[in-house]
């Protein structure tokens, strides 16, 4: 069994300057910049929260791993996680805090950090239905991509090429793929599941999580087909009405 070591042993540096908001602060006057960094009282050595000027974005935080010296930026907009990257040298940080607090681009955010930030997600500041179902794909779409597993990439991309799906708010349960009417929870009753093999075996496509009688299918393509069949038809007119998605 491994013991957490103490943030101030792993954390020396941090522990010096008495919290990582502090510490975070004198590597941005360092590079010129000021950051506005709160300190987190439940774990100042750890924790830092970083304020901003654009309403929508929030849940803004900077933390310290447990049982290895690596940080972690996370910053979402309208309850949406829109960066997440992590890095070994804490002077990486500031730019990409000034940027998210100042309300710079996406784009512009990424090209300051020399680490993997964006989540694939788009911000949707008047969170627009449409649009958010739109930006959720583009999640999906990258972490099936980052997954190092075939065959649920292939699952999601199935997915995002069927128009009447891609017009539905898709989300993951444990990898096992749902569809909703609404981005906002809860969602609407699921019609079909599907999970993705791992390894050597079909598709797995259920009408509900603990369906006794799942079907199994060889392709994601015919997963996807079977999960097309299934719409509901007042959902399945909705989507068709609203072609806000298609790209």
């Amino acid at each position: 069994m491994s013991h957490e070591p103490d943030p101030a042993v792993l954390y020396p540096d941090v522990a010096a300057h008495g919290s990582l908001a502090a510490a975070l602060h004198a590597a941005a006057a360092d590079q010129g910049l000021f950051l506005p960094l709160a300190v987190t009282s439940s774990d100042p050595l750890r924790h830092a929260t970083i304020a901003g000027v654009v309403p929508h974005r929030h849940s803004s935080y900077v933390t310290a791993w447990h049982h290895e010296r690596r940080w972690t930026i996370w910053g979402s907009s309208n309850g949406r996680l829109m960066i997440c990257g992590d890095t070994e040298d804490m002077r990486e940080l500031p730019e990409v805090i000034r940027g998210w607090a100042e309300g710079a681009g996406l784009d512009e955010i990424d090209q300051a950090a020399p680490f993997d930030l964006l989540t694939g997600r788009f911000e949707v500041p008047d969170n627009n239905p449409a649009a958010v179902i739109a930006s959720e794909w583009q999640y999906l779409l990258k972490h099936s991509r980052d997954a190092d597993w075939p065959a649920y990439r292939a699952l999601i991309e199935a997915a995002y090429a069927e128009p009447a799906l891609r017009r539905l708010y898709p989300y993951t349960s444990h990898w096992t793929l749902g569809f909703s009417s609404t981005p906002d929870y809860p969602f609407s009753r699921p019609f079909a599941w599907i999970d993705a093999p791992r390894g050597a075996g079909g598709y797995t496509i259920r009408g509900e999580r603990d369906d006794s009688d799942p079907m199994q299918i060889p392709t994601p393509a015919e997963a996807v087909s079977i999960a097309v069949g299934r719409i509901p038809a007042d959902l399945l007119q909705t989507s068709l009405e609203d072609p806000a998605q298609d790209s």
